[in-house]
Parts: C-alpha cells; sequence; structure tokens
C-alpha cells in the first residue's frame, strides 16, 4: 500500500484567512498525494482550542484547518506515532503536568483524548516514541526528571517511571537545578539521550535488548553514563543525519550548534559554531533538511529568526550562511517532507510563517502565506 503522509501545523490558512477562531469550517483530510496533515501545539487553557490539524499543500504551500482539540492545558509539544494512528501531547504547566494520549482519525484528522498520566515532574516539555512504539517519554524542564510510560495496545499510557537528577549549573538564574528539555533515541536504538540544560549534559542510557512492558523495562540506569558540554551552554534540542553519523545540538543558553560524530556507543565533538550572534540566551530548534545539505537553527529573544548553515558532504561539518528575521519568538519549525517550504512556529505574533526554502543555497524567503493562530509552539508532521 502507498504510504499517504500527515503532517501537523499550528496555524491557519490564505484560503481560509485568520483561521484560529470559532466557526471554522471542518475539512476532511485529502489523500491527494502533495496535501499533508500537520499537527500544531500551543500554549492555550483547557477549554481554549490548544491542538490543530492542517491540510498543508507542499507544492503550493497553502493551508486549511482540519480540525481541533480543547481539553488540555498547554499541549505546546506533541508526537505522532510513526503508523499515524495516535498522538503523545505534554500538557506544560507547573500544577497537574500531564503526557497525554490521543487517538487520530486518518480520515477526518479528528483526534480525540484517550488519557492522561502525571508526569511526576512539572514543566514537561517534550515528549517522544520508542522506536518500537511499546513506549512514550517526556523531558520535565521544571521537574528535573524524565518519564518513561508504557503504551498499551489502545493507544493509553500506563504508570509512568520517573527517573530524577541533581544539581546545578554555572548559570544562577537559568541553571539553578537540572531542566530536561529534549529525550530522544539514537537512530540505532541503542540509546536514549536526555539534554540537560540545567547541568550542560547528555545523560545517555543503554536502551535493553529485549525491553518489558513496564516503565521500569526499557533503559538500563545501571549503565547510564553524561556526555558533558561546555560550563554554561545549556543544551536544548538535537537532530541527527539520515545516515545515523552525526548529531547536531543546539544550546540555548551559548547559542551554538555543536556538532557530534557517533559510533554505536556515545557522541565525540566535531565542532562547535555560533547560531546566535547577539548574545540573546534563546536558541529554540534545529533541523536538517530532507537532502542533508542544510543545516537551521532557531533563535528568540533578540534578532528573532533563524540561522542558516552548509553542511559538509565529507565530514558533516557546518559553514554559516545566512540568516532569516522572522515573528516574535519562533519556537519549533518544521521542513515540508519535498523539501520546498519551511514554517515557522511565532508564538509571540500568533503565527506560522511559510518561507520558500532555495533548494541550492539553502536562503528563505517568505511567501505571505501566513497561518494565522493562537500561541503556536510545535509543528509536527504525521508520517503514515
Amino acid at each position: 500500500m502507498r504510504k499517504h503522509i500527515l503532517m501537523s501545523l499550528c496555524a491557519g490558512s490564505l484560503l481560509l484567512g485568520a483561521c484560529a477562531g470559532k466557526g471554522e469550517q471542518k475539512m476532511s483530510v485529502s489523500q491527494e498525494p502533495d496535501t499533508l496533515l500537520m499537527l500544531v501545539g500551543s500554549y492555550a487553557r483547557a477549554d481554549q482550542e490548544g491542538i490543530k490539524t492542517y491540510r498543508f499543500n507542499q507544492e503550493t504551500g497553502e493551508a486549511v484547518l482540519a480540525s481541533t482539540l480543547s481539553g488540555i492545558e498547554n499541549p505546546s509539544f506533541l508526537v505522532p506515532t510513526e503508523d499515524g494512528t495516535h498522538v503523545y501531547a505534554v500538557g506544560e504547566t507547573e500544577k497537574g503536568f500531564t503526557a497525554n494520549a490521543l487517538a487520530l482519525d486518518t480520515l477526518t484528522a479528528g483526534l480525540t483524548l484517550l488519557n492522561s498520566q502525571s508526569t511526576g515532574g512539572a514543566s514537561p516539555c517534550y515528549i517522544t516514541v520508542s522506536p518500537d512504539g511499546k513506549f512514550v517519554l517526556t523531558a520535565n524542564y521544571m521537574g528535573a526528571n524524565i518519564t518513561v510510560f508504557p503504551r498499551l495496545a489502545d493507544g493509553k499510557l500506563g504508570e509512568g517511571h520517573v527517573i530524577s537528577f541533581q544539581g546545578k549549573g554555572a548559570d544562577k538564574e537559568r541553571q539553578e537545578q537540572p531542566h530536561l528539555h529534549c529525550v530522544y533515541f539514537t537512530p540505532d536504538g541503542k540509546l536514549l539521550l536526555a539534554n540537560d540544560l540545567g547541568l550542560d549534559r547528555i545523560h545517555a542510557f543503554p536502551v535493553k535488548q529485549t525491553p518489558g512492558t513496564k516503565g521500569t523495562d526499557l533503559l538500563d540506569e545501571a549503565a547510564a553514563f553524561d556526555i558533558e558540554l561546555a560550563s554554561g551552554s545549556g543544551p536544548r534540542h538535537t537532530c541527527f543525519d539520515k545516515q545515523g553519523k552525526h548529531a547536531y545540538l543546539l544550546t540555548e543558553l551559548s547559542g551554538e550548534v555543536v556538532v557530534w560524530t557517533y559510533d554505536g556507543k556515545t557522541l565525540t565533538q566535531q565542532q562547535v559554531i555560533k547560531a546566535d550572534t547577539v548574545g540573546a540566551k534563546g536558541s529554540a530548534d534545529i533541523h536538517l533538511s530532507p537532502d542533508g545539505k542544510f543545516l537551521y537553527a532557531s533563535n528568540r529573544l533578540q534578532a528573532d529568526g533563524v540561522a542558516i548553515f552548509k553542511v559538509s558532504p565529507s565530514d558533516g561539518t557546518l559553514t554559516k550562511v545566512g540568516y532569516q528575521l522572522t515573528g516574535i519568538h519562533p519556537r519549533n519549525f518544521t521542513i515540508t517532507p519535498n523539501g520546498k517550504y519551511l514554517l515557522v512556529a511565532c508564538r509571540d505574533t500568533n503565527e506560522i510563517q511559510v518561507f520558500a526554502r532555495d533548494a541550492e543555497t539553502g536562503l528563505l524567503q517568505d511567501t505571505g502565506k501566513t497561518i494565522h493562530t493562537d500561541k503556536p509552539v510545535c509543528l509536527q508532521w504525521v508520517m503514515k
């Protein structure tokens, strides 16, 4: 069966104008090859439509609202399963913090809340699914911990297992405790890595070869080790290349991209290059283009925009080639699978900007096809 691509976005469309309001028409998901489904997570009260899905045409750059969901406070980060049947979203709060399981109807793009579980740590800001689809994990920024949830047969989440960390970093205001910001698996599935902005470390956990069904069964905690970064750097998000040989980590506080080589056992630092040249201490998200030729990193708080780097095909190192200004407070961004568009969630201007991407130079140009929506934070494509 030919695969269909579904995507997730936090924005409105030119076709609908300002489509972040009530009374918007709900559309069926198109099965046309160039129409993708996007999920959008945002900061919102529980009674507001915090999660939205859009149909996005990756050839024309047009977006149409497909569905909305309320009932979760601050669903600021979310992730779909590989088969596109379920979505998992955080509830990023300092009280009542949750991980939430949602069923996704691939025909209508409608979402249904299945259940919620406490993360055991405040302000969960990142969520991911294990490569085998059996576990869901969160990074809890104010909780100083990560949580491992078993994923049940019906897609619901079981009770979570909490792994906590202790210590503090050099920055007295931003590193007063561990701040877990991202949890992700190496492409070969051998390690679970957790970026700790507060301790300037990546916590590495070997994944058990035959994990069971409980939250305690996934990771070999006794064999865990740390990979240290420069003091005061504040590691935030990471992406790997398709070959699984290089990782690119964005530091929030020092505003740098750290290039690593991966050998199946650990990460070895190869290069450090500036993404934020004004010292704003607000770098956010990082992604490679689908062809692997360019890398992009978003920066907030001053000179809000996206830094653009060319990737060396020989050793994976970076050369900075440009900088694209955006709306205020760009958080997550995403690139269409065909590489034609880069979409940026600009939280404080309540918009998702749609940039055309030059495949030869990597540079961006605003198309003007802005999607208007309240406080967008996370953009994800759902793949099926």
